[in-house]
């Protein structure tokens, strides 16, 4: 499990069961690597301001990961973490390597709460 503060997903019946009943979803898949923390400290905070958005983290190297590893939208990725968006149950943005509290507010904004 990770060491963070989020939600953890630990299997893919929890990642189905967290999209399908929550409208607007973001997943950070990683490691507690240093590309992977900057994204885990940036969600910490911005769940405190987007309580319409649901916040969780799911360890990559754990066989149900694959529900992310494998997404159409992960395929071309090299660096981790992979961070999908979900709305309404779907996945409509992905995004890998490390990012900024900036740019991940920036997708929340153009794909979850437009």
């Amino acid at each position: 499990m990770l060491h963070t503060n989020l939600k953890h997903v630990l299997s893919k019946e929890e990642h189905q069961k967290l999209i399908s009943e929550n409208e607007n979803v973001m997943i950070c898949c990683g490691r507690m690597g240093p590309m992977c923390i900057p994204v885990y400290a940036a969600m910490t905070e911005l769940e405190n301001e987007y309580d319409q958005v649901t916040f969780a983290d799911m360890e990559f190297d754990i066989p149900d990961a694959a529900v992310i590893r494998n997404a159409q939208e992960c395929r071309g990725f090299m660096g981790l973490p992979f961070v999908v968006y979900y709305k309404n149950g779907k996945l409509v943005h992905a995004t890998s390597s490390i990012q900024q509290k900036g740019q991940v507010e920036k997708i929340l904004k153009e794909k979850l709460l437009k």
